[in-house]
């Protein structure tokens, strides 16, 4: 189904207060779409001032906290950019969190709160954007965080392992129920990133953030950087791209192959 694609589109990016999100949120400004941002309520002072560097590069900027575990959230949170920003044409699916345990020390409360952020969270943020962009009927983009953790399991983050093989599930699936839509749904799978998410104590002494993670996986390349990682959802979230679908692209310096 061709799409028409509007003069200006509109993205929802959840997890966009800091780290990997923030850094998609202003690179798809740069694009020349406005910017619905999503993150919990607590980060509300770091959303605003993402929104603000967003409105200096002549973009639209929104607000919308939510917990994207909370299904009311999430459809909240579409309705009111589309209501307000006019459309959703880019869901980017980026809330996550990471554990870095052993299973055997890891507790059922842990095992269900990383499958409810990193798991969940998706299901949910690709529903109602589908639904939204079904009603609208000019296609669209869903683009999901998953990992290379998602495509080889590995010691001391089993249950994170677990959340991103269900990103990719997830991904494959829904690109072929939204296929006749005009709706494509895609992944990102980065090796370990420069973000707060890899920092660890001993940092400061090891080489800086995230280098004590490096230490400890004996992680062979170097981290990659946020900016990396939005130019490829740039390019998920491209018009253009109508070909791409139910795809997991890695970013990781070579280290996995698909």
């Amino acid at each position: 189904m061709a799409a028409e694609v509007p003069a200006t589109r509109v993205a929802l990016v959840t997890g966009a207060a800091q780290g990997i999100g923030e850094a998609i949120a202003l690179q798809l400004a740069d694009d020349g779409l406005d910017i619905a941002l999503n993150d919990i309520p607590q980060k509300v002072d770091q959303l605003s001032a993402v929104a603000k560097v967003i409105e200096g590069k002549g973009r639209r900027a929104l607000v919308v906290t939510g917990d994207v575990t909370v299904e009311e959230d999430v459809a909240a949170m579409v309705r009111k950019t589309a209501a307000e920003l006019g459309a959703l044409d880019v869901m980017v699916a980026n809330a996550g969190i990471f554990l870095f345990k052993p299973l055997l020390d890891t507790s059922v409360d842990e095992w269900e709160r990383m499958l409810a952020i990193n798991g969940k969270g998706v299901f949910l943020s690709i529903k109602y954007a589908a639904k939204q962009m079904i009603e609208q009927g000019r296609g669209g983009r869903i683009i999901c965080a998953a990992s290379i953790a998602g495509l080889k399991g590995s010691q001391i983050c089993g249950i994170y392992c677990a959340s991103k093989f269900a990103v990719r599930g997830l991904v494959q699936s829904a690109s072929q129920e939204l296929k006749e839509y005009g709706i494509t749904v895609n992944a990102y799978c980065p090796g370990f990133i420069t973000t707060p998410m890899v920092a660890l104590p001993g940092d400061e002494t090891n080489g800086g953030t995230g280098a004590t993670m490096k230490k400890l996986t004996k992680y062979p390349v170097e981290f990659g950087t946020v900016s990396q990682v939005a130019c490829v959802v740039s390019y998920l979230a491209k018009p253009e791209t109508a070909f791409v679908t139910g795809q997991s692209m890695i970013l990781d310096g070579g280290l996995n192959m698909s």
